[in-house]
């Protein structure tokens, strides 16, 4: 079945992964993005007579209004992401990540569907154990972790929408971030060949970006059977710390060297082993492995360097 999609932030680096995709499946989206990363990342899908885009901003009502009207879905991946961004710039991580969501929910009707990215960076530290599944109490410390979890609370008081608590991302995107993680200790491990660690023994789970948006794929084709709950997405076998994270890497660059320090820490304190059980059961899979993504990242920092300031 096709479906008029509205994806905010579509131009992001979830988004550019995940919209050609859903082109690629027949439905007709509408991406709505600021651009404020001065992208192109959608270059490729500009011919396709199914999509169109919009250059705003999702704060405003004017502008959100009649483009949700329209939708059939709603997939709102327009945030401020992560802890140091939104400590950066608390005014615009409340006005983006909390009050532009509050209208989405307000402007939509009870027929429409959401799909809508949260975090399990929520978790905080998780229980004795350090397992987490979707009943776990959340203990979130920075904002960014906070205003998501008053999010999709408020999401969740409607019946046809799915959040997914997404494992910390990872992979290739045509809107690349280095920042993230695995993405982040790759780039070290070519362009550096070491890294120094805080907090090495703390567990995190993890997910890559094309499982990302086939995870929505699968929602949005088994929505009558999973709306109106919470589920984690992340790789099973890929609840790892970040020490285990460099011997991954180290196996692809055998002359990446890490070394412990206690130079840092946290800002979310995530340390915590996921249960993807409840997405497994729905039929999901991951198919992307954390190897593999490390794989692809070694090839796409053949062709990508920070240099902007920098003559070499």
């Amino acid at each position: 079945m096709s479906y008029n999609i509205l994806v905010t932030g579509g131009a992001g680096y979830l988004g550019s992964t995940m919209v050609p995709d859903l082109l690629q499946l027949g439905h007709k989206i509408t991406v709505l993005d600021s651009f404020m990363y001065k992208q192109s990342s959608l270059n490729h899908v500009c011919h396709h007579p199914n999509f169109s885009v919009v250059k705003g901003d999702i704060r405003i009502e004017s502008v959100m209004a009649p483009l949700i009207k329209k939708a059939d879905v709603v997939i709102p991946l327009a945030a401020l992401v992560g802890a140091p961004m939104c400590s950066q710039d608390p005014v615009g991580a409340t006005t983006v990540n909390h009050d532009a969501i509050m209208l989405m929910l307000r402007l939509l009707s009870k027929q429409q569907m959401v799909l809508m990215p949260t975090t399990n960076s929520a978790y905080g530290t998780g229980d004795q154990n350090n397992f987490c599944t979707e009943d776990s109490p959340l203990n979130p410390i920075s904002l960014y972790a906070k205003e998501k979890v008053g999010i999709e609370k408020e999401l969740m008081q409607r019946e046809n929408a799915i959040s997914f608590r997404l494992a910390t991302v990872f992979g290739m995107s045509p809107r690349m971030r280095i920042d993230l993680l695995v993405n982040d200790f790759t780039y070290r491990a070519v362009y550096d060949r070491f890294v120094v660690l805080f907090e090495s023994s703390f567990k995190r789970n993890y997910v890559h970006v094309r499982d990302v948006s086939r995870v929505f794929q699968h929602a949005i084709a088994d929505f009558d059977k999973m709306k109106g709950q919470i589920y984690n997405v992340g790789l099973s076998d890929a609840n790892v710390s970040k020490r285990e994270l460099c011997e991954h890497i180290q196996k692809q660059v055998p002359d990446f060297v890490f070394l412990d320090a206690p130079v840092g820490k946290d800002p979310d304190q995530r340390n915590y082993i996921v249960s993807n059980a409840k997405i497994e059961t729905t039929g999901f899979k991951p198919m992307y492995s954390l190897d593999a993504g490390i794989r692809d990242l070694i090839k796409g920092y053949t062709m990508i360097k920070n240099t902007r300031y920098g003559n070499v």
